[in-house]
This record gives structure tokens, sequence and C-alpha cells, in this order.
């Protein structure tokens, strides 16, 4: 995670924290317990420059006020995080146990929601604490926390997106031909950062065969005249992601790949236009992909449709088979249909789609036709 923050104030954590203590109590929790990642940015603005051994966890609880539990000496930059006048911070010394302090907070007997990336040691210690409580990770007990976006948040990931939309346009102005991929990635991340992104979570370039691999490592592979090369990349600006897909063309395609393109760019507006509220995540899926099932490629696109965004660039709901959650306004999440054809090329199309009361919005407007580079 970084340590940026988006620039929200108390209120807006506190009005988050006290959703996140009803949504558990709706699901029969007796509280949540959140460790350092992007949960705990999100509900309180707090990201520690460091994780460690220390235990650092926020307790929320119905009808408590939020306490973030933190070591002593770093209870300063804890006490200066933008939601921290909305809780009350509990510091614990060395030398001290951190799980007695945790337990005297917590329902003896409760189950408790508690963050995916929790340390097990950290875990471990309030189970041996507290034998009698239970635990059920929150992406399995929440899934649905951050999913949906409040106008300020659809800002920020707006102007994500269009920050990778920058990007593309002038990544396609540069050569590919007779390039190393890790030299196009270097030139996409330094794009992003360019446009406003402080974290970069992705430059896929897979170029000719690698195409085929949806989430080919950058190497060494010099691009090549008449190459697919699929562009994967995406990051954090200002507290908020970006995650875009297009595939480009050295020189001229054959007519095989303008029709394999041609597919993928069919089946991803089907998934756009799929996209309205009430409707199943997995409605979405099917949408995009009997598009290119019914072409004859369905034993090629492999993964699932899409995946949630916001202060991670992949995060629930997802555009999958079986997922029965319905969209609701206010969703972010990507339509990204591809086709892999083994040792010879892929291609793959990727817009941010926001849930409307009318249907969809895309967040990334760069074309989606075939895009010829040198």
């Amino acid at each position: 995670m970084t340590g940026t923050a988006a620039p929200f104030a108390a209120d807006d954590y506190r009005a988050r924290m006290e959703r996140a203590a009803r949504s558990a109590a709706e699901a029969g929790l007796a509280g949540l317990l959140v460790a350092p990642g992007p949960d705990l940015v999100w509900l309180t603005g707090y990201a520690p420059t460091a994780v460690t051994e220390r235990l650092t966890l926020l307790v929320l609880a119905p009808g408590q006020d939020p306490v973030l539990v933190v070591p002593t000496l770093e209870a300063p930059d804890a006490g200066k995080a933008a939601g921290a006048s909305a809780l009350t911070l509990r510091d614990w010394t060395d030398g001290k146990d951190p799980y007695a302090a945790t337990a005297a907070l917590l329902d003896a007997g409760g189950r408790f929601g508690i963050s995916d990336n929790a340390w097990a040691m950290h875990l471990l210690g309030l189970q041996k604490a507290l034998p009698g409580t239970s635990y059920a990770s929150l992406t399995e007990a929440l899934p649905m926390l951050r999913a949906v976006k409040d106008a300020a948040e659809l800002g920020l990931l707006a102007a994500a997106g269009a920050a990778a939309d920058a990007t593309f346009e002038e990544i396609r102005k540069v050569p590919f031909g007779g390039r190393r991929e890790s030299e196009v990635a270097a030139d996409l991340a330094g794009l992003l950062r360019r446009f406003g992104h402080s974290q970069v979570d992705f430059t896929i370039v897979a170029s000719g065969p690698n195409g085929a691999n949806p989430h080919h490592e950058v190497g060494d592979r010099v691009i090549e005249r008449g190459d697919m090369v699929v562009l994967d990349f995406g990051g954090l600006k200002d507290g908020y992601g970006s995650d875009t897909s297009r595939t480009v063309h050295v020189g001229e395609p054959t007519d095989e790949e303008r029709r394999v393109h041609d597919l993928v760019r069919a089946a991803q507006e089907a998934g756009f236009r799929a996209v309205r509220p009430g409707v199943p995540c997995q409605e979405v899926d099917r949408a995009a992909r009997a598009v290119i099932a019914d072409a004859g490629y369905g034993e090629y696109f492999i993964h699932r449709t899409g995946h949630g965004i916001g202060v991670t660039t992949h995060e629930p709901p997802y555009m999958i088979e079986g997922e029965e959650q319905p969209l609701v306004t206010g969703m972010c999440f990507s339509v990204e249909p591809g086709v892999y054809l083994p040792g010879r090329f892929g291609v793959r199309i990727e817009d941010i789609v926001t849930v409307t009361e009318e249907g969809g919005r895309r967040l990334n407007d760069t074309t989606r036709e075939m895009v010829i580079v040198d």
C-alpha cells in the first residue's frame, strides 16, 4: 500500500467505520478486526510506513467506539491519520502483551471478521488470549464492504482512469518494433507517474506469442514487426486505482488478427451493455463470454471477465460465473474479455466501468479499435 491516503475528512472515515460495524452486526458478527492494509486505509486513512511483527489492529464493534490498538512507538504517526479523531488510540509498549490489551475490547465468545492480510501470529495470539472466539475472513464475511463507492471515490477513480488513458495516448506514439518488452514497460511506468500515479502496480507488455499468457511477466523479448502486443497497466493515483488494457499491432495485422481483435471488442461491448443495477455479476461474464464462444473461441477465453477496483487494483466484486451478487449503483469493476491463442498471440481489451442508475459508465475512453504502432 502507498502511504498516501485519499483526501477524505474525519467525518468520512467515521461514517465508514459506523457502516462497517453495522454491516458486521447484520452479518451476525460481534465485530471486525482490521490489520494494516487496504481495509485499514479505507476505514481510517492510516497506512503504517512499515508493517512489522508488532500488533496494529482496528477494533470495530456495534455500539462501541472504534479503537485502534498500536505500538507506542507508532502512535504519533497513527494520531496524524485523517481519521484519527474519529477513533480512540490504545497504545502498548514493548514487553507488554498486545493480545491481552486487545482481548479486553472483545466479546470473549464472539465471532469476528478479520482482514485477510492479518498475520497468522496475530490471529493465533488472539485465539490463545480468547479461546472462545472464532473468526472469518473479511472477504468471506463482508465481501461488499468497499464495493459501493460514494461520489468522492468515483471522482478519484475517474481521475485515475483519465491518467491511465493519457498514458495510453502517449505510449502509442513510442517505437515498439526492435525494442524489448521491458523497455516499453519502463515507458509505461514513467508515464503513469508523469500523469499523477504515486504507485505503479503492473505494466504488462506481452508481445507476439507472449500475448497468449494473460499475466505475462515482462521480459527481454525484442518486439518484432508483425507482433500483436497486449498492454495492461495500472496503479494508484491519490489512493485510488487504475487498470486498463489495450492491444496494439506493430505494422499491419493479418486478417485473422484483425478478426480476433474485432471479436474481443464486440465481447467487451456486450459485457459493458450487460451492466445495470440489480443484474447478477455473473451476467456480465456470461454476456462477454457468449460472444467469444459463439465465434468458436470459447476455450481461449481463460479468465473471469472482471474484478472490482478501489483502494486496490483488484478487489470484490468479481464478474465470474457463479457470482450472484447483484450489481449496485456505485460499484466499480473491470470488463476485460480476452482471447489467447497459445504460441501465437493474444488480445485483451479492458475498461473500468461504474454502475449508474441507467446502466454503466466507462472510466476509460481511449479507442477500442485496432491501434497500429511503429
